[in-house]
């Protein structure tokens, strides 16, 4: 018989030697009552074993409940899917960190340092200026207080998405060409599907993502040779491909978002 298993009531005490009287045996019961405070912690012990190994179980499974997928429902809508804002926004072809690019629009509010811009397809952007800023006004030089609400203007400088550091500002005089240029874009829709196809030239190589990001004059000329071809969005990077034709990544329109400009600033094609 052992601890958990103690000697019960009908058991009848240990007799004393042969020819003597039998006497209850007080040292039985008492040692009974001594195991009984061990049964009950070893019991107690055990239950509470069981007790904290389903508590642990219970908040592992809430753990992989919580870290489960998504269903379709609570998916990404489909203007982050297809990157349609761009540096490090999202899209196969998404880039970390602010880059040259620019946009055109027409002139909005006009604070001291700054404006907004619509553009021809209805993307709001914000122009930040600086005292590096330059200015022209057609092809003449200008000033800050050239920019007001109602003109038509080309933005070049370090893009964020939709706000653009100014570099250079230029009033734009001319008409019939922004607006046919605007004609060939798709507007962004949100969540409408999004427009595939393909004009013109794609180099032979090119997949989303390669190449090499460019500054400076350089990326000052795809920006505006692609913004004249296809005004409407930000161009938020230029990239010189291998064959040394540049990919002028655009945003905030569902179609083009890429613009391919050849070596004489010309564009060849669009997707």
């Amino acid at each position: 018989m052992n601890q958990y298993d103690p000697t019960t009531p009908d058991e009848a005490p240990s007799a004393g030697p042969p020819g003597t009287a039998s006497s209850p045996d007080r040292s039985a019961p008492m040692a009974h009552e001594a195991r009984r405070p061990g049964i009950r912690q070893s019991v107690w012990s055990r239950k509470r074993g069981r007790i904290m190994a389903a508590a642990l179980m219970f908040s592992v499974t809430g753990l992989a409940v919580g870290l489960a997928p998504s269903s379709p429902a609570s998916a990404l809508p489909s203007s982050a899917a297809t990157g349609h804002f761009g540096s490090g926004g999202g899209g196969s072809n998404a880039r970390s960190g602010p880059a040259a690019g620019g946009s055109s629009g027409t002139v909005g509010t006009v604070s001291n340092s700054s404006f907004t811009l619509t553009t021809a397809a209805g993307q709001k952007v914000t122009v930040k200026e600086a005292s590096s800023t330059k200015y022209q006004k057609g092809t003449s030089s200008s000033s800050a207080s050239a920019i007001k609400k109602g003109q038509r203007v080309l933005v070049l400088g370090t893009v964020s998405s939709t706000t653009i550091k100014a570099g250079q500002i230029t009033v734009q005089t001319g008409g019939g060409s922004a607006t046919s240029s605007a004609a060939k874009v798709v507007p962004f829709r949100s969540r409408a599907t999004t427009t595939a196809k393909q004009v013109g030239q794609i180099p032979a190589n090119y997949t989303q993502g390669s190449g090499t990001i460019v500054s400076g004059t350089t990326a000052n000329k795809a920006t505006e040779a692609a913004l004249a071809a296809y005004s409407g969005g930000v161009v938020d990077r230029v990239v010189k491909l291998s064959n040394g034709e540049y990919e002028v990544h655009n945003i905030g329109v569902s179609w083009p978002h890429h613009i391919f400009v050849n070596q004489n600033f010309k564009v060849v094609g669009a997707n």
